[in-house]
């Protein structure tokens, strides 16, 4: 038998996970989990590159992984860990660090982009993010990585950090790290902004209007779906270029209720907002309710949940601590008894 890819992807605790979240990558994790040896990440670790509420991190660290169970996320094929819990992260991004040039990390565009809004207050964290992104991948020898468009530079510069660590401590014929390849999955869905259809659905965006989270309440999904923003036609269309809108709230309504696309487009081609937007309520509210439920049970069964990340804390140390090892005596450490 063929030894499965192993692949890695991470979320971090920031924020509710949202509907774009889950229809864009999770759902697809849990279709295709058992096609590979899966390692799922906490990373709370990359939380604290911007201001974070230290009384919230642990809370939303656990929300997190009970949210991956609650999905469906299954431990016969998947193992989910926190990133802190396993010291080795931290302790190859350092190695990794005084391996990188500094220009490699400026010219990253989300770190151009987020110490705009830092100002004066960036933090080298922020800098340095990618090279712990890249210690993440690299310490499990991960074959895939799951990316999306605003990854991919992150899985690009992991791959030329790992070129780079070979090149300079091991040899072609025995390199010291695992070049991984990036996992593009048939395509998830792009869900879009709430209030702005040109715009995808973001856990930074400051308006909690803009995203469905997937633990709101179903009063919270109505408000929500009853404000969100729409145009003035009759008649919904996936195939309008003009109307983002129309054409991201039925995409939504596709996804949710499992109908093909024909039959979406046939029973909203006459439909005014007015008739769409209450079907719509009702059939996310249902989509919903299953992973609400679960989630509910695993976080009142805290033993659980805590033993699910301390076996994932040991089946994550075993494979890193080794990647970890062999790269310190790459560089030349003297290692403990």
């Amino acid at each position: 038998m063929d030894k499965k890819l192993r692949v890695l992807s991470g979320v971090q605790p920031t924020g509710n996970l949202h509907l774009g979240n889950y229809l864009g990558a999770i759902r697809n994790w849990v279709e295709g989990q058992s096609e590979y040896e899966n390692f799922f990440c906490v990373v709370d670790l990359h939380a604290i590159t911007a201001p974070h509420n230290p009384a919230i991190l642990a809370s939303d660290t656990y929300a997190i992984a009970a949210l991956y169970l609650a999905c469906g996320i299954d431990l016969e094929y998947s193992t989910i860990f926190v990133q802190s819990h396993v010291p080795a992260h931290a302790e190859l991004a350092w190695l990794l660090n005084c391996i990188t040039p500094i220009n490699w990390l400026e010219d990253m565009i989300q770190f151009k982009e987020k110490a705009v809004k830092q100002g004066e207050n960036v933090n080298a964290g922020l800098l340095n993010y990618p090279v712990l992104m890249a210690a993440d991948i690299l310490l499990y020898d991960a074959d895939k990585v799951p990316v999306g468009e605003d990854q991919k530079q992150h899985l690009e510069l992991t791959r030329d950090i790992a070129v780079r660590l070979n090149h300079q401590f091991g040899t072609p014929e025995n390199p010291v790290l695992k070049l991984p390849d990036p996992l593009i999955r048939k395509e998830g869905a792009r869900v879009m902004s709430l209030t702005d259809g040109t715009r995808k659905m973001s856990k930074s965006d400051p308006s909690e209007q803009s995203r469905i989270n997937l633990l709101d309440s179903p009063d919270a999904i109505a408000k929500k779906i009853k404000r969100c923003k729409t145009d003035a036609l009759r008649g919904l269309t996936f195939d309008s270029s003009d109307r983002p809108e129309a054409r991201n709230l039925l995409t939504l309504y596709l996804l949710l209720s499992g109908k093909t696309r024909e039959e979406v487009a046939a029973e909203c081609q006459d439909m005014g907002w007015g008739e769409f937007k209450p079907l719509l309520t009702e059939t996310t509210i249902n989509a919903l309710k299953p992973i609400q439920d679960k989630y509910k049970d695993i976080m009142d069964d805290r033993g659980y949940l805590e033993s699910v990340l301390r076996q994932g804390k040991e089946q994550a140390s075993a494979i890193a601590n080794q990647t970890l090892t062999k790269v310190k005596k790459a560089f030349g450490y003297s290692l403990p008894d």
